[in-house]
C-alpha cells in the first residue's frame, strides 16, 4: 500500500489535527467538520465547490446538507480503513475554498 494511503494513528491524527480547528475526529473514525451558512443558496454553492474538489482528486466525503444552511463534511479513506495523508490533503484544499458571504 502506497504510504499516502497507510493509515495514520489516532495519535498522529489529532496531532494534525492542530493545523484545522474546525475539524474533528468522531466516534466512527472520520474527520468531520460543520459549516453553517447565512441561507440555503449559499450552503449549495460551498457543497457544489467541495464535490468539485473532491471529484478532481477522485476523493469523495460524505456531505451532508442539513436543516436548510448547515453542512457537515465526512472524510475518511475507505479503502485504506483509516485515516491518511489523502484525507488531510483533502480537508486542506476544502479549507482553502472561499466561503460565500
Amino acid at each position: 500500500m502506497p504510504e499516502q494511503a497507510q493509515p495514520m494513528s489516532e495519535a498522529a491524527v489529532r496531532e494534525r489535527l492542530g493545523s484545522y480547528p474546525a475539524w474533528q475526529l468522531g466516534d466512527d473514525g472520520q474527520l468531520y467538520a460543520e459549516f453553517v451558512f447565512k441561507n440555503f443558496s449559499r450552503a449549495i454553492l460551498f457543497l457544489n465547490a467541495i464535490a468539485h474538489l473532491a471529484e478532481s482528486l477522485d476523493h469523495h466525503p460524505d456531505l451532508h446538507l442539513h436543516d436548510y444552511k448547515h453542512l457537515t463534511v465526512r472524510v475518511m479513506t475507505h479503502s485504506a480503513g483509516g485515516i491518511t495523508e489523502r484525507d488531510f490533503a483533502l480537508i486542506g484544499q476544502i479549507e482553502a475554498l472561499p466561503r460565500p458571504e
